[in-house]
């Protein structure tokens, strides 16, 4: 089986290299160009264009991939199957049509639920509690091709979406292994997505990340959760915004205290009201400052109790 492996960022890793482990005979890996980073704007290669070239793989990467001239380079290439986890551009139908195996995609959530660039983070926004990997024939449409095998995992109150995103990607790893077994051996079924039961993962933005104080403080922990590392959950202190990374949940009810305040400042956390309950915050990071435990920054820096924050 001829595979070409389209992928860009770290969760596509594992399931790159699995394949390679399992001797699949991977004919190009196709990456999304190296982009510059951080305050040097240093050119940086993609995570799997690093694995792949660890690996002694060829690796191509178009600026886009609807051009003629690298759709001839795939055709030439004569894939049996192509095989896409978070690659990042959209396959024209005509490179869909190329693969007698077709185009298969591993997405990271349990379709048709959480279709879209970010289920991991929506996932734990919104407070699901089980969540797994999909793995599907592609089509034309926003993740709604037929479905082929699913892996369901819980999520649990305390993970955030870096370290469920690690969990994911190797079992998407895993499913990918499978779900090739099974086109091999011919036991596939194709299974239609019910467009009734489809959701919407959006990509994140920075202001995602602004915090409500009025919500619940579940969902407020969500939030914080979710949006672990990137863009990270955040509020403003006298006018300085804080990123809040761990807070833990006291569940009690509220007498005078409106939503967003300062109820109390120990000296390893402090206390936020919110629209039910509160939030023990625990770790924080305050604009050009460096991220650290409210413990720390307390001993340095002095956070007023009964401030509101905006």
């Amino acid at each position: 089986m001829r595979i070409v492996f389209m992928g860009t960022p770290d969760f596509a890793v594992p399931s790159l290299k699995a394949l390679y482990n399992k001797s699949y005979d991977i004919c190009a890996v196709v990456v999304q160009p190296d982009r510059p980073k951080g305050r040097g704007k240093k050119m940086v290669y993609p995570p799997v264009k690093k694995a792949a070239l660890d690996l002694g793989l060829q690796v191509y990467q178009p600026e886009r991939i609807k051009d003629p001239e690298f759709i001839k380079i795939i055709k030439d290439l004569e894939p049996d199957v192509i095989v896409v986890v978070a690659f990042g551009q959209i396959l024209s139908k005509e490179i869909l049509d190329l693969p007698p195996l077709g185009c298969i995609n591993v997405h990271a959530s349990l379709l048709p639920k959480l279709r879209g660039a970010a289920p991991i983070n929506w996932s734990i926004i919104n407070g699901d509690k089980v969540t797994g990997v999909t793995t599907m024939y592609m089509d034309e449409g926003l993740d709604t091709g037929d479905m082929i095998l699913k892996k369901q995992i819980e999520i649990d109150d305390e993970i955030n979406a870096q370290e469920l995103h690690d969990r994911l990607s190797l079992l998407g790893a895993e499913t990918l292994i499978e779900t090739l077994e099974n086109i091999n051996m011919g036991k596939i079924i194709r299974i239609k997505q019910n467009e009734e039961e489809a959701t919407y993962a959006p990509i994140l933005t920075k202001d995602i990340g602004k915090i409500d104080w009025s919500l619940d403080c579940r969902k407020i922990k969500n939030l914080i959760r979710g949006t672990y590392p990137w863009p990270s959950a955040f509020s403003y202190y006298e006018e300085k915004m804080f990123k809040i990374f761990k807070a833990d949940i006291i569940d009690k009810e509220k007498r005078n205290h409106q939503y967003g305040v300062i109820t109390e400042v120990n000296k390893d956390n402090i206390i936020i009201s919110c629209g039910k309950g509160f939030l023990r915050v625990t770790e924080i990071q305050f604009e050009n400052q460096k991220r650290m435990d409210v413990e720390a920054y307390l001993r340095g820096h002095k956070i007023n109790k009964n401030a509101i924050l905006g």
